[in-house]
């Protein structure tokens, strides 16, 4: 009874602490909220920040301040950012952003091809900053320290230490404020955005002269606010604006000059593929940076994968992924809505990589896309909800917001947030909703229920897949079809036992201890990332050790040493079978020796006696 006081006294204590800050959190989303872009707005912003931008490979951030002023001849530096790319040694890079597009290109028009390099020259804002020519003044007029904008990163691309990141988060004050941190310092920061949509830019100028059209648009993780620091780039080339984008021209009168078109007469899935591998050649072949270029184009969604060693990033390129398109803007809207989400989301999925629940390689396991949607069905799901469903996004649609793919799949939702009229009163901690989401899938039924974020609840599986996420926008399919039975219950498990010790680090924050003594140990959220090699608890049905090889059952053993062969090749060349647990090898010992006794009693019994058989004479 007094344990039981004493507990529920430090949840006392715990809950105050989280109110506090509450409060604190609430006041940097009111003043968050003013600045909140719509998804189209935040992707119009970066292309034009990319068009005005370009990449300069100087020697070292020393050459700075001459790039600087070489660079000034073409219009106003607004900012300039560092960063390095590691190879058998650091490749230092300078992004300058013009306050123009026309300045960015001016700069571009006046690069010169490499003399030195037998290759076609490309147009492209990757560029490299030579030394002068001998003879010439180095830095004519160079700009005064204090004329010139100070770089706004130095290495700005360089992901932070993990033990670095340890100890920041363990000098926390809270859980919650360990959760913020958490996602300050791997979230995808903003010149890693502007990289990815220079990288975009750069393969829609490549093809601009014949297409212009055409636009290279960036998806998922690099857009939707939930990707980490070194996350893959996902592009989709589209050749005519059907991404939703507003008109330019809805208001005139449709022109009666027609462009000619090649008529394509193979079916569509085909001539992507051809398109693809076309593209994939001018990409190998031309574009700088680009290099390491596989084309993947017999999968589901046809893709070309490579990388760019200018900017150390791994880019998949498609043509028919619309709904990817759609899916990172549905995502990008619920991190928008609750400052919480965010942070949440990249706690877990830090968990679940410490549990070696996810994988960067593709497998049976879950999939970082299938676990944001178990976070998200989770905040759906809440007596006092904080994110609304999809299909009440969909009722909320209106005619602007109607999206069909070309495959016909309706990605048709309301864009405007404010329109639904929802509003949340959930009031929870990051902390606490940690806690909540563990317990929930811990008690979750995976054998017999779905999950679908469309209604909000779990629904009937459909079929015998391990883990049922229907998928938001196409939901014939399961996003977690991939998932392993084995898998299935490793996360069971590994929930379970986190929400244990969770729950105990609750108890724990709420003693008091001192911070030297805190900052000196795991603890809160730390005590969660565990090493996958040290689990708390495994299911044995999939995670037993054998404790016997099943190929030592089917070798010939003699069971019992027979005198008339002492010298028997089966007794002698037999190696001893070596069990791995101590209570097996024990309980065969015993049955070897009930075994030899009750032979010996079958031959003791069918021995005949001298009095027998006399008698029988």
């Amino acid at each position: 009874m007094n344990c039981l006081m004493r507990r529920s006294q430090n949840l006392l204590l715990w809950r105050n602490s989280c109110v506090k800050h509450r409060s604190t959190d609430a006041a940097s989303a009111n003043r968050n909220a003013a600045t909140k872009l719509s998804y189209e707005e935040f992707i119009g912003h970066q292309q034009k920040q990319a068009q005005r931008s370009i990449v300069v490979q100087v020697s070292s951030e020393k050459s700075y301040p001459e790039l600087y002023n070489y660079c000034s001849r073409f219009g106003s530096i607004l900012g300039a950012h560092h960063y390095c790319v590691r190879q058998d040694e650091a490749l230092h890079y300078v992004l300058l952003e013009y306050s123009s597009s026309g300045e960015a290109a001016a700069a571009i028009d006046s690069g010169v091809s490499n003399g030195d390099l037998c290759g076609v020259p490309v147009r492209s804002p990757f560029l490299w900053f030579r030394a002068p020519p001998a003879g010439s003044k180095r830095t004519p007029n160079l700009a005064a320290s204090d004329t010139f904008p100070a770089l706004s990163a130095l290495d700005g691309g360089r992901l932070m230490e993990s033990s670095q990141l340890l100890a920041l988060v363990r000098g926390a004050q809270s859980i919650d404020e360990q959760v913020l941190l958490l996602h300050k310092h791997t979230r995808l920061n903003d010149l890693g955005i502007r990289l990815r949509f220079l990288a975009a830019l750069q393969v829609q100028q490549a093809i601009s002269g014949m297409f212009p059209s055409a636009q290279a648009q960036p998806f998922g993780s690099s857009v939707n606010g939930f990707g980490k620091m070194g996350c893959d780039l996902d592009l989709i080339l589209r050749f005519n604006d059907d991404t939703g984008s507003q008109k330019s021209l809805a208001n005139t009168d449709p022109s009666r000059l027609v462009f000619h078109t090649k008529e394509n007469l193979s079916n569509g899935r085909s001539q992507t593929q051809r398109h693809m591998e076309c593209f994939g050649d001018m990409l190998h072949l031309f574009l700088p940076g680009v290099c390491h270029v596989r084309r993947i184009l017999q999968a589901r969604v046809p893709i070309i994968k490579y990388h760019h060693e200018h900017l150390n990033l791994e880019v998949d390129l498609s043509m028919s992924n619309l709904t990817g398109f759609y899916m990172s803007e549905l995502l990008y809207m619920f991190g928008e809505l609750d400052p919480r989400v965010r942070p949440l989301t990249f706690s877990i999925r830090r968990w679940a990589q410490s549990c070696g629940l996810t994988n960067p390689s593709p497998g049976r396991w879950i999939s970082n896309f299938s676990l944001t949607c178990l976070v998200m069905f989770f905040l759906q799901q809440l007596r006092q909800p904080i994110l609304p469903t999809i299909g009440a996004l969909a009722k909320a649609a209106e005619q602007a917001d109607s999206r069909v793919t070309e495959d016909g799949i309706n990605c048709t939702f309301a864009r405007d947030m404010d329109r639904l009229g929802f509003r949340s009163r959930n009031q929870s901690s990051l902390s606490e909703l940690l806690l909540q989401f563990f317990e929930f899938y811990s008690q979750f039924d995976f054998h017999n229920r779905a999950i679908s974020l469309n209604e909000g609840r779990a629904l009937s599986k459909p079929d015998h897949s391990a883990m049922y996420i229907v998928n938001p926008l196409e939901q014939l399919l399961n996003v977690s079809k991939n998932v392993s039975m084995e898998e299935c219950e490793r996360l069971r498990i590994e929930v379970r036992n986190a929400a244990w010790v969770l729950e105990s680090e609750v108890e724990n924050v709420a003693l008091p201890v001192g911070e030297g003594e805190r900052q000196e140990h795991s603890w809160g959220l730390l005590n969660l990332f565990k090493h996958p090699e040290k689990p708390l608890i495994r299911p044995n049905m999939f995670f037993k050790p054998r404790m016997v090889e099943v190929s030592d059952l089917f070798e010939q053993k003699e069971l019992t040493p027979n005198p008339s062969t002492p010298h028997s090749p089966t007794s002698s060349s037999s190696p001893p079978i070596t069990y791995k647990s101590v209570a097996v090898r024990q309980q065969v010992q015993g049955i070897k020796t009930a075994t030899r006794t009750e032979l010996k009693q079958i031959r003791g019994s069918s021995t005949p006696t001298k009095n027998s058989r006399r008698s029988s004479r």
